[in-house]
């Protein structure tokens, strides 16, 4: 008995007529018809939504690219600048950079420009409003060089509490900086919490955890 594919395979394929061919062109010619007025139709209805999109689409895009090269043109003159100002050794041309670049080039500058100038100024303002936290966390250390015969023992912790983290990449010199502060007070109770935490630490520093030995 044979099976449904081998009759298949013996029926042969029908041939359209004359007439069948003449009604499919027919059928094709008013379905395209119909779908062009439909088209027209829609575009009649919204052409001012689709011009207005198209625009906005436009003005989006011609936002963007002239975005870029703005963005890019002023990357490349603030490395222009910066460039000349390392040059001429400019601590107000490299200030002028860090107030108008961006990021850790920004940081750059401004404490370059600090120190070729000595303005703590500059260096405050880094210290407090820098892009980058090794920038910021770097200042406070140089202004506690600075200022921190001035002020209390109290004063330089809670000035360097932000570096209290491992996060900050002077986070054992900050830890060494307080501890000598209240050594310098005598408070040697407070100062060894500060060198423990140095020496008992097998990520400090050799350098640094030698120093805390010492003082410890």
């Amino acid at each position: 008995m044979a099976t449904i594919l081998e009759r298949n395979k013996k029926v042969a394929p029908h041939k359209k007529t004359r007439e069948e061919h003449a009604e499919d062109a027919l059928y094709r010619e008013v379905w395209e018809e119909v779908n062009n007025e439909k088209t027209q139709r829609f575009i009649k209805k919204y052409w001012r939504h689709m011009a207005a999109a198209a625009i906005g689409l436009l003005i989006c895009v011609t936002a963007i690219q002239i975005g870029i090269n703005i963005r890019n043109s002023h990357r490349m003159a603030m490395a222009v600048n910066y460039e000349t100002a390392i040059q001429n050794v400019d601590a107000a041309a490299l200030a002028s950079v860090g107030e108008n670049a961006s990021g850790g080039t920004a940081d750059l500058a401004m404490f370059q420009s600090y120190m070729i100038s000595g303005d703590m100024k500059t260096l405050e303002k880094l210290a407090t409003s820098g892009n980058t936290r090794d920038f910021r966390d770097l200042a406070k250390l140089h202004y506690i060089a600075h200022n921190g015969d001035e002020m209390s023992a109290q004063d330089v912790k809670k000035y360097l509490s932000e570096l209290d983290t491992k996060k900050s990449p002077f986070y054992y010199t900050a830890a060494l900086t307080v501890a000598q502060k209240y050594l310098s007070v005598g408070d040697t109770e407070n100062a060894n919490k500060y060198l423990d935490k140095i020496i008992n630490d097998s990520d400090a520093p050799a350098v640094i955890s030698a120093t805390a030995q010492e003082l410890r």
